[in-house]
């Protein structure tokens, strides 16, 4: 036997108008809305229908309600019935006209929306020459629909709505509050809007509305100032015809955390829907803020933001080639004002270049990377050195530069975001187009060895030097380079820092773990970090004359320290307490007396 699901009125109009939108200050937008369909459905019958929505705060009605007045279609006794009381029904919407596409929303349920700040909803509507109608919906649920009693019908059709309000929500109701939302809104809307005497509507969009059209940049950077707080790099205008979308991108003026979007504003057939959509650009383009306009986007239930479908994700992809082809265009025709531009919003452009070829070759030839040789864009750099050689992080070109340089070995940093992976995919693009990543072994074999006489008689203080570090598992070796002020370098190649690594997570992990490790451990090429002292360097020189083991060890193990501090390398503890101790023992042999 089949049962019927029984329906809790009360419940659902709670549910519907206390959780389904984000804030009491949409019942003005939805009064509007009902509004402003009801003179859509009126005017497609009779196109020259008056067209106006007039609201009257507490302060004008004087009995602490507030009436939305509106010259729509208005509704007869029977359509009141479907329309008003039937929550989630659509067929006879339908049947009765008044779910079409031209609408904002749909007759009854944002009515719902009132509940918010109201405990009692009354309609009085007429439709063509029918009879007025009263309606009276409370927020338990129950609801009342009778003729208007002689004397008491509209003179005219259309349909008059009132609120009385909630103990709790008179703020709300407050004129300048009203007058701010009603403003906010429906700011664009295509009919004339007033709360009292008050316009709040400002006429159709600053930007253009039809292909072709001329636009008025002026009026499009005021409104950028008046309404979103700043005046933009640039104004982009915008258009997906099968989404019905114009509108605008505003370029932000200053950078942005690309992990902290704005949200864009966006109106549904010239009502604002939301002022922090997400979604309706592409991630990369955190720089651009838009103002839209569409009619065949879907909003949410609660329309307060869009609905992800596959219309949107063609839309979103539609905005993002056009921001992409400004960026393009720029590059052709202003680029002084595209390096403006990168120097504000590199990040999201490097972005895109990480997938896009076009974005690629814009970075390639404008964006300025630092090198040890200078500023340079890639392009630059590869039509003066051949060889792009670079630096995967921060740490290695700080490490690197300076000698690098001394060797006549050009080096690029790609340690900042994206940079690394910009370099290595630009031979994916332009198969001439060389890269090599800088080894520290690399700059190890520019270095010139010693005279071998020379190598032969500082044996002796190589082994000493050798002893000192050896807990530090660095192996000591004497070259001779520039810049002649360095004394000593420390190098680290990939495969010795992946067994410091090892070493490091070996030490913190318990047996299982320790086991696995020490098995990669076992399998890894051996290779020992390099301190190499500077033949070059007086003081290195004086140093190697040293016949007193223990000052050779505290003046090795300094060195060491300072090649760590130089290089920007980790300190460990170990690599402190040795630093410490080469400091203070230095200096105990530097001042004279007993204690």
């Amino acid at each position: 036997m089949d049962h019927t699901f029984q329906v809790d009125l009360r419940g659902v109009v709670d549910l519907l108008s206390h959780h389904l939108y984000g804030s009491p200050r949409v019942y003005v937008r939805e009064l509007m809305q009902n509004a402003v369909d009801a003179i859509t459905a009126r005017r497609a019958t009779d196109p020259g229908a008056p067209a106006s929505v007039h609201i009257e705060p507490p302060e004008r009605t004087g009995d602490g309600t507030l009436r939305v007045h509106d010259t729509g279609i208005g509704l007869t006794e029977a359509q009141v019935h479907e329309l008003l009381a039937t929550i989630g029904r659509s067929s006879k919407r339908d049947e009765l006209g008044f779910s079409r596409h031209e609408f904002l929303g749909q007759f009854g349920i944002g009515l719902l929306s009132c509940f918010l700040v109201a405990d009692e909803i009354r309609m009085v509507t007429r439709h063509g020459d029918h009879p007025t109608v009263h309606w009276t919906g409370h927020s338990d649920g129950r609801y009342a629909v009778a003729p208007a009693a002689p004397g008491e019908g509209r003179a005219e059709q259309g349909t008059t709505v009132t609120l009385v309000p909630r103990r709790d929500a008179e703020q709300w109701f407050a004129t300048p509050t009203v007058v701010d939302l009603a403003r906010l809104f429906g700011a664009l809307l295509p009919v004339d809007v007033r709360v009292g005497d008050v316009v709040t509507t400002s006429g159709p969009p600053p930007w253009p509305t039809t292909p072709g059209a001329p636009v008025d940049r002026p009026a499009l950077i005021r409104y950028a100032r008046e309404h979103l707080g700043y005046a933009p790099f640039d104004v982009l205008p915008l258009s997906v015809p099968e989404a019905g979308l114009t509108g605008v991108a505003f370029i932000l003026p200053t950078p942005v955390n690309p992990a902290a979007r704005a949200g864009h504003r966006v109106y549904l057939k010239r009502m604002l829907l939301t002022e922090n959509a997400d979604g309706l650009l592409p991630d990369w383009a955190f720089f651009a803020h838009c103002v839209v306009d569409a009619t065949e986007l879907r909003p949410t239930a609660s329309r307060e933001a869009l609905y992800e479908d596959t219309l949107l994700a063609a839309t979103r992809e539609a905005l993002g080639d056009q921001v992409r082809g400004w960026l393009v265009r720029l590059a052709r025709h202003d680029p002084r004002r595209l390096a403006e531009f990168l120097q504000i919003h590199h990040l999201g452009v490097k972005a895109l270049a990480v997938h896009d070829d076009e974005m690629l070759d814009l970075v390639d030839k404008w964006w300025p990377m630092d090198t040890n040789v200078g500023t340079l864009t890639l392009a630059e750099f590869r039509q003066r050195h051949g060889l792009i050689r670079y630096a995967a992080s921060l740490d290695e070109f700080r490490q690197l530069a300076a000698v690098a340089a001394a060797q006549d070995l050009p080096v690029v940093n790609a340690g900042y975001t994206y940079d690394t992976e910009l370099i290595e995919r630009l031979p994916t693009v332009d198969r001439s187009v060389l890269i090599e990543r800088l080894e520290p072994s690399d700059l190890a074999t520019r270095f010139e060895s010693l005279d071998p006489q020379v190598e032969l008689g500082l044996r002796p203080f190589v082994a000493a030097a050798q002893g000192a570090l050896e807990r530090s598992g660095c192996e000591v070796v004497i070259r001779a380079y520039d810049p002649v002020s360095l004394p000593a370098l420390y190098l680290v190649s990939r495969s010795a820092a992946f067994n410091d690594q090892l070493a490091a997570s070996r030490d913190k992990a318990d047996e299982l773990w320790g086991g696995v490790l020490d098995a990669l451990a076992s399998s890894a090429p051996p290779d020992r970090p390099q301190l190499v002292l500077n033949h070059r360097n007086p003081l290195v020189r004086r140093i190697t004359t040293l016949t007193d083991p223990e000052l050779v060890g505290l003046a090795v193990e300094a060195l060491y320290g300072q090649a760590l501090l130089l290089g920007h390398h980790p300190i460990r503890a170990a690599d402190a307490a040795l630093l410490n101790s080469s400091f203070l023992g230095l200096l105990g042999r530097a001042v004279p007396g007993r204690e």
